[in-house]
């Protein structure tokens, strides 16, 4: 099958596009890929529902905008890439998560699915978290069949993280064993704090946190939080963890004590691994980070590689791995395990839209 994928993370960097040709199980062919950023409208309806939980005004605003911003990026996709719509069987449509609280069965990603399917006229998978958080799962991470499939001729045990706004790590075992969970945060502080501080939305090729000196102090406290103890499977919000930086901190030191935090999360994710992880391949936002991935280096005592030294698009990763989730949905698999959400069983995910018209 032919479909293409969706995503939008917490960043709110834009909506990710790509396509792929698999059967669910394997990949068969990687197809174009794009990236198409927010406007600053839609990131600004979207800051001001994070950690909604009822609708509202404000919320619905934001979805209207959400879907008519991947409306619009499908548009500018097929346009680009000269895609034939009638050849793709499904689009996996993850949507814009606005709330995660698990613990509390609830998940929300904004994104009005049929409006979308209607639009486009091509059938729609979406809600792919709800059943498995319904279910006393944690939603999350969705991601690790799909490394599992990307690293089918890797040698094990191998650790795939993805850092976006808060960052997720898959464990992937001789045999194919999966273990995923949210390491910790990710982009997300770090993002924050450059923006509220210079209006830039990240901190570009890592510049500031390499200049800057991270704090010992702030980042051995950090470590503290509960969270890091707990057992896995876990996730997490993308307002989780609170790291607000006082106003001692100068832009550069705060930059790097922020980049720091996400690689000590991911180091003392390392306890949770059924076998220790022989190496590790980073994808997401960032990886393009320099600072995170010397940080990273520093911090694990394994080779580190980014998913483009392998010959991957490390930033369609999961806009592909959506592609991949919708056919499993079409082809009755699971997506989710007790290993990698918490599940109660394997799973499956993800609610079918079709087009007015029936395609």
């Amino acid at each position: 099958m032919k479909a293409l994928g969706l995503m939008s993370g917490t960043s709110l960097d834009g909506i990710d596009c790509a396509i792929l040709d698999t059967d669910g199980e394997a990949i068969h062919a990687f197809g174009p890929t794009a990236t198409y950023p927010y406007d600053e409208t839609v990131r600004h309806r979207v800051r001001g529902v994070f950690g909604a939980t009822e609708r509202s005004t404000d919320t619905d605003a934001a979805e209207a905008a959400v879907t008519d911003a991947h409306v619009d990026a499908i548009g500018r996709f097929v346009s680009d890439h000269a895609v034939d719509l009638a050849r793709i069987d499904a689009i996996g449509f993850h949507g814009q998560t606005i709330t995660h609280q698990p613990d509390r069965r609830f998940t929300w990603q904004l994104g009005a699915a049929q409006r979308l399917a209607d639009a486009i006229g091509r059938p729609v998978v979406a809600d792919f978290r709800l059943a498995d958080v319904a279910a006393g799962g944690q939603g999350a991470p969705l991601v690790p069949v799909f490394h599992r499939a990307l690293c089918a001729t890797l040698p094990k045990p191998l650790a795939v993280l993805n850092i976006g706004g808060v960052a997720n790590v898959t464990w992937i075992g001789e045999g194919g064993t999966l273990v995923g969970f949210d390491t910790g945060p990710g982009n997300a502080p770090l993002d924050d704090w450059v923006h509220r501080h210079t209006g830039e939305r990240y901190d570009t090729d890592g510049r500031l946190a390499l200049a800057g000196v991270p704090s010992r102090a702030f980042r051995d406290e950090f470590l503290r939080e509960p969270y890091f103890v707990k057992a896995a499977p876990k996730s997490l919000d993308r307002n989780a963890f609170d790291l607000a930086l006082s106003d001692n901190f100068s832009l550069a030191d705060g930059a790097a004590t922020l980049a720091h935090c996400v690689a000590d999360a991911v180091a003392a994710a390392r306890v949770h691994f059924p076998a220790r992880a022989e190496s590790w391949i980073v994808c997401g936002g960032g990886a393009r980070n320099p600072a995170i991935m010397a940080a990273l280096r520093a911090a694990l005592d394994t080779p580190v590689r980014s998913a483009d030294e392998l010959g991957w698009n490390g930033d369609a990763i999961e806009a592909q791995a959506f592609a991949f989730l919708a056919v499993r949905h079409l082809l009755g698999l699971p997506i989710t395990w007790p290993g990698t959400t918490g599940a109660p069983r394997a799973m499956g995910g993800g609610k079918l839209y079709r087009p007015a018209g029936g395609q």
